[in-house]
C-alpha cells in the first residue's frame, strides 16, 4: 500500500536496491548465490512468483558471463524443485523481458521469471478488475518457499 500511495522513495534499480539489504525477509530474498539471487516477485502473478537475477547490472543474458548464465539457470531449475515441493503446480512460465519493446519492467538488469501455473488459474480479474487475487500473502509464501529450498 505504501508504494500505491507514494511513500516509497523511488530507487535506480529495484534488484540492486533488494541485493543491498541485509533483511532477507524484509527483501523477499530467498536465495543468494554466488553471482546470482532468487527473490519473491512483490507483484507476483500467480502465488510463489519468484526471479532470478544476476548480481551484474546487466540488461541482457549475452552480456553476461558463461558462468553467471550457468547459475542463474541452475537457481531457475531448483526453484522449480521448491515449487513442485510446496504448490504442486500443473505448469510453469519461464522467461525473461528483454529490453522495454519486450516489455521489461527493469529494463536495464536482466532477470528470469518463474510463474507457477495451475489447470483453469487464469480469469479477467486481472484484466478487467485490475487486481490479483493471491490465496497467500506474500510473507507466508516466503517462509514455506525458504524453509523447502
Amino acid at each position: 500500500m505504501k508504494y500505491v500511495q507514494g511513500e516509497v522513495a523511488p530507487v535506480d534499480c529495484v534488484f540492486c536496491h533488494e541485493l543491498s539489504q541485509t533483511n532477507e525477509a524484509e527483501s523477499l530474498i530467498i536465495k543468494r548465490g554466488e553471482k546470482a539471487f532468487v527473490l519473491l516477485n512483490r507483484y507476483p502473478y500467480t502465488t510463489g512468483h519468484m526471479m532470478v537475477v544476476p548480481y551484474a547490472h546487466i540488461h541482457s543474458l549475452e552480456l553476461l558471463d558463461p558462468e553467471t548464465r550457468v547459475e542463474l539457470f541452475e537457481l531457475a531449475s531448483h526453484a522449480l524443485e521448491v515449487l513442485n515441493k510446496v504448490y504442486k503446480p500443473d505448469g510453469y512460465n519461464l522467461g525473461a523481458n528483454i529490453g522495454s519493446a519486450a516489455g521489461a519492467g527493469v529494463a536495464g538488469h536482466v532477470h528470469l521469471h518463474i510463474v507457477a501455473r495451475w489447470v483453469g488459474d487464469t480469469n479477467y480479474m486481472a484484466t478487467i478488475g485490475e487486481t490479483r487475487v493471491l490465496p497467500e500473502e506474500l510473507s507466508t509464501t516466503f517462509q514455506r518457499l525458504i524453509a523447502a529450498w
